[in-house]
């Protein structure tokens, strides 16, 4: 039997210097080792059994409520980031059961209809909003069960989630490479959702940009991965060559001017900013109108009985799916039909 035990033994034998060992891992309320798992493990596995990651199949990628099946998600986002980021920390040697927990929980705190979303309760709510600090709130917080408040993951998966996007840098090489990881995922499903949609061809990318990284996302993905790896070999950092970062950059710069910025994915983004934005206003107006149980939650939590309305109603709304947000604005602001 392969127990928790062998396989800290197998990650001090085999992982590189640079990783994180779970043998070393805390969390802010101790918990009895498992005799399987390891803590990643652990972590990864409670991330997959909650509620916020189930809702992320409903939530908007770049292409809002999309009818038809082949379009990214939220979750088939999260899905790939882990994919990339499992194969890169393998390659180097480092702890891939904390990589994968760091990327299926980064994204949990996005709101319904993607950025937009994140945006427009960033100027609703006086505290502000960020979706990766949302995502350590929902499940230090937010995710309850009968067994525990909060999902009590490890501070190293805290950190990666916390530390993914933007200027920030997270404490271990795994959470570093989920910043990587995600950017890569990204860039280069969005390009081939825009096909899809019509939006794009993949003629329409810059040829130095093709040259450098290739002529279809597959291609792209294989050697930015490549790319990572081997600038991040025997090294204390996940690196980028400074060509390949250049023309990922470019190709990103490429994304917003023609497609993020496109007039047809503007144009559905601001009918979506006007339903958060009324949803907000309703319940700021109507705070009684929230679920009960809502609420309740809130009275009954120690340490989130003093929340703000504002605190309140934002982590609502950012619950929400896009199909859950479009149902609860037509109830409210929709007038119903009367039949005989």
């Amino acid at each position: 039997m392969y127990s928790r035990k062998d396989q800290e033994n197998f990650e001090d034998r085999f992982l590189s210097e640079f990783a994180a060992k779970s043998k070393f891992a805390t969390r802010k309320r101790f918990e009895e080792q498992d005799f399987l798992r390891t803590s990643y493990q652990r972590d990864r596995d409670r991330i997959i059994h909650s509620k916020s990651f189930r809702r992320l199949k409903h939530k908007t990628q770049v292409y809002i409520s999309p009818e038809k099946d082949h379009y990214r998600t939220r979750l088939t986002h999260t899905l790939e980031v882990a994919q990339i980021a499992r194969t890169i920390a393998r390659a180097l040697r480092l702890n891939e059961d904390l990589t994968e927990a760091i990327a299926l929980g980064h994204d949990l705190g996005h709101t319904p209809f993607g950025h937009m979303g994140e945006e427009v309760l960033n100027e609703l709510n006086p505290f502000g909003f960020k979706h990766y600090l949302h995502s350590v709130r929902v499940v230090d917080l937010l995710e309850n069960s009968k067994e525990r408040s909060g999902l009590n993951l490890t501070e190293e998966v805290l950190d990666g989630i916390a530390n993914h996007t933007g200027n920030n840098i997270a404490k271990t090489m795994e959470g570093k490479i989920i910043k990587f990881a995600d950017r890569i995922a990204y860039i280069n499903h969005d390009i081939d959702d825009s096909i899809r949609a019509g939006i794009l061809s993949e003629t329409d990318i810059p040829k130095d940009i093709s040259k450098s990284l290739g002529t279809s996302s597959s291609i792209r993905i294989n050697t930015l991965v490549n790319d990572v790896i081997k600038n991040s070999y025997l090294k204390n950092n996940i690196e980028m060559s400074s060509n390949k970062a250049k023309m990922m950059n470019e190709l990103r710069k490429f994304m917003f001017e023609r497609v993020y910025y496109n007039p047809k994915v503007k144009n559905d983004e601001v009918k979506a900013k006007g339903i958060i934005e009324n949803l907000y206003s309703y319940y700021k107006k109507y705070f009684n109108k929230l679920p009960k149980a809502h609420v309740d939650f809130y009275k009954n939590n120690e340490i989130l009985k003093n929340s703000s309305k504002d605190e309140i109603i934002t982590d609502y709304i950012a619950g929400m799916t896009d199909t859950f947000a479009i149902h609860k604005y037509m109830d409210l602001f929709v007038p119903k039909q009367w039949t005989i």
